[in-house]
This record gives C-alpha cells, structure tokens and sequence, in this order.
C-alpha cells in the first residue's frame, strides 16, 4: 500500500465513491446522536466504560489467566498466539484435525487482520464470510472499508452486479432476474449462504467480549448469521485479541448499552449470543478459543497509546470523521480504518513503512471521534504522540526537516552568518518566488503568499535609528 496521501488522492477523485460514503456515514451518525439521546446517564455509562476498560488493562494478565482457567473448566482448549503466524498455524492445525476443507466464519476483524482466510486457502481449507457486507466484500474480491459496514463503499447496483457474477462460482447461484432492490439482495444472500451453514462442521469466530469470571464469550449481530455459526457446526474456533476481555458480567452489562446505540443505533442488538465451553447436545461438542497479541503488548506499553485498546470496534469515529468521509477506508491500508485504525494499526504493526508512519496524519485533529467514542479514547491526543514518536524515527520527510533544524541551530548560533545572510535575502527580495517548490510546500502556498521582506534587515534599521 501506497502512503495515506497517495492513496487517499485517488479516492477522494472518485464521485462515487464519495457519494456512497457520505449518504451511508450521515445516516448512521445522525441515528446514533438520537439513539444516544435517549439515555440520560450517557456520559456516566461513557466514563464506567472508560474505567472498566482502563482497570482490565492494567492487570490484563491476571485476568486472561482467569478468563484462561475458566474455559478449560467449562469443556474448552486455549491456545495462545504471540502473533498472526502463530494464530494462522494453531487455526490451520486444528480445522485439519477435524478433516474438513471448509469453514464458515462469522465476522472477525481478528482474523482479517491476520490474514486468516488467505492463509487457509494456501493450505486447501476455503473459508467463506456469512456476514452480508463481508459476503459482498468476498465475492467482490474486494476489501473492507468500514469496521461496522465493511462494503459501505458499495451501492446496492454494484452490489446486484457482484451476486450476479460471482455467487455461482462460490456456490447457489444468485437468482434468475435479481434486482437491486434490498429485499432481493438479502434474499439472494440467504438462500447462497443458508446451505453453507447446514454443511458446514467449523465455524469459525470472534468476538465482541470475553467474561474473565466464567470464561464466556460474547458476538453481537444484527442478522442471525452469528447464531448460526456458533450453534451449527460440531467445532467452534474463536480468534479474539487479548483486549476484548471484562473482568464481570456487572462490567459487560455497560458495554451492552453503549456498544448497539454508538455502533447500529440500536437500543440493543437483534441477536446477542454467549456460550461458557461445550454443552453435551448443544451446540459445537468441540471449542477453542485463540487468544491473539499480535502487537497489542507493545501498544500497552504505551502510556500514551494504550487507549486505544478500550476500542469496542463500534465505529462511530469513522462515521463523524471528516477524512475518513472523503476518502474512505482502503486508503488507510488495514482492516481499521478511520480515526481508531490510524492510532491502533501504527501500534500493532509498528512505523517501518511507509502507509504505517503516513497513518498519524491522517486526520485534521477536530477531534470529532473523540466527541463520540463510546470509553472516551483520546484519539487526537494519541495521534499527535504518534507523530512525535515517527518524527523521532527520522522517517521520509522527518530526515530534511533535522537537517533544516540542525543548519538553522548553526546559522543563529553565528551571528555574523545571520546577518550576511539576512542583507542578502533582502538585496534579493524582488527575486523571490511567491510559491514555494515541491509538493508539500507547493500546496501550503497554494493558497497563502510568502510574506515579503523588508528592503532591510531589521539589525541594519536599528543600528541606524536606535539614537
């Protein structure tokens, strides 16, 4: 992936695009404000939210050993996973010990980020997304571009022409003389997906919370898909990174109020499912639950940047923001998108490349997202820290302004090169450019004239009227 600006250029060139994401971001947020309105205690659930999550942090490990000890009493296996390589292979592991070559999954941005579906399909293991947006997004060999609604770029004409071309390739084809009317599309995707999940023997998941006190696991959905995957098939895997874990049932009855409303606008979602290990003749008679680092360590060690693992992946942020509005998701390079993807993507993969260190930046600092965020993350505050931390790195463009600064300490450090020089730039005044080169510096002034110096330094002017 290119640079956030590079990327972003081409998007933000696109009318349609555009279009799409500014109809579907207004609408949410606008049903979100009045969802949130409705309660009176917002801000104290927001700051209860906040603490719980700040509290679990700080003693993650002793509650992922109690999260750990309580699934293995209730019928489950935990694996541990420092990274994706390690998640991959545990997953690989344990769908082929099963003897299956397919998999259903229901939404995990868990196992996008780590790649899983393409990791199981070198190893002849297809995996197929049962979400209706991550359908799309699937078939359409496309890439999410929002937490919550990952085709929102998509128009529902585009989306007729995917489940027209590509479902028969995938399995039922889309029916004779499908429309792009909603109710058609949904229906489309039913019947495709519905004998999946009657074949399917792995489900594959994530998860929205982990109760440490009984070792319960959490989704929250809007269209039974989840159910389905969680119930159906004989063995469940869940791939859940090591944040989503709440001390309490009392803690998780919080993030049950502010996660629907800040996410769908809902007062609560249509299905919450939760299941504690295996029940003889309920559900999948095998679980394993795969607890994912994979960076998030690191971002704890950051006093700073930690924040942002309170994230509940509502995606409220991304619908207030006003880069994300303009330029979408792809642009950003991860499965996070948005204000939160550009505080939590640098943290987990690091600075080293170039849309990595670029991610910091891409934000006007409005501070919008931080207005709307469900446990208060300070998104502007973790931006700016991010910043520093790759100016410090030196990376492209953060190497000449050092040396700008370095030569500058110099120059006025001598006071006789600083006055040469300044009766020379004003010998030369009338030779001056109005806009400045190069592509940076080019658009700073595209809109703003260099000011214009004096027919003398100001030492020169002193020297002659200080009496």
């Amino acid at each position: 992936m290119p640079a956030f600006p590079e990327a972003a250029r081409e998007a933000v060139g696109n009318p349609t695009l555009r279009a799409n994401l500014r109809h579907a971001t207004h609408t949410i947020r606008d049903k979100r404000a009045r969802a949130v309105a409705e309660l009176d205690d917002w801000a104290a659930l927001r700051e209860t939210g906040k603490r719980i999550k700040d509290r679990t942090l700080r003693q993650l490990d002793t509650y992922l050993l109690q999260l750990e000890e309580a699934v293995t009493a209730a019928g489950g296996t935990v694996h541990w996973a420092a990274d994706a390589a390690e998640a991959n292979r545990i997953v690989t592991e344990l769908v082929r010990a099963t003897g299956e070559t397919e998999v259903v999954k229901v939404k995990s941005m868990a196992t996008q980020e780590i790649g899983l579906n393409e990791h199981l399909a070198a190893e002849g293991i297809a995996a197929y997304e049962t979400d209706l947006a991550e359908l799309i997004v699937q078939l359409g060999d496309d890439r999410p571009s929002h937490i919550l609604v990952p085709a929102i770029h998509r128009n529902r004409g585009e989306i007729r022409d995917i489940f027209r071309e590509k479902m028969g390739s995938w399995g039922r084809p889309a029916p004779e003389g499908l429309s792009d009317a909603p109710a058609e599309l949904a229906e489309a995707a039913r019947l495709h997906l519905r004998e999946k999940f009657l074949r399917a023997k792995v489900g594959i998941s994530g998860a929205n919370f982990m109760v440490a006190e009984t070792g319960t696991l959490v989704v929250v959905e809007s269209e039974g898909n989840g159910r389905m995957c969680l119930t159906l098939p004989e063995t469940l895997i869940s791939v859940v990174g090591v944040e989503k874990v709440v001390p309490t049932w009392q803690d998780l009855e919080v993030f049950l109020q502010t996660l629907p409303r800040s996410s769908t606008a809902e007062r609560m979602n249509p299905y919450t499912s939760m299941w504690t290990g295996t029940t003889d003749g309920d559900g999948p008679g095998t679980f394993h639950l795969v607890l994912l680092d994979n960076g998030r360590t690191d971002a704890l060690a950051d006093e700073v940047g930690r924040q942002a693992l309170r994230c509940i992946r509502c995606s409220a942020c991304l619908n207030v923001c006003p880069v994300y509005e303009r330029a979408g998701g792809h642009a950003y390079g991860s499965v996070y998108p948005g204000p939160i993807g550009a505080i939590l993507t640098p943290q987990l993969r690091g600075t080293a490349s170039e849309v990595d260190a670029s991610l910091p930046y891409a934000s006007s600092l409005c501070g919008a997202c931080y207005e709307v965020c469900p446990v208060a993350i300070d998104i502007p505050e973790v931006l700016v820290h991010l910043r520093g931390k790759v100016a410090e790195e030196g990376g492209k463009g953060h190497r000449l302004e050092r040396a700008a600064i370095k030569a500058s300490t110099w120059v006025l450090d001598h006071p006789g090169v600083l006055a040469t020089g300044e009766r020379l730039a004003s010998a030369t005044r009338k030779l001056h450019p109005k806009r400045l080169p190069g592509p940076g510096a080019r658009q700073w002034t595209e809109s703003r004239d260099l000011p214009e110096l004096p027919a003398e330094p100001f030492r020169d002017w002193w020297r002659k009227n200080r009496t």
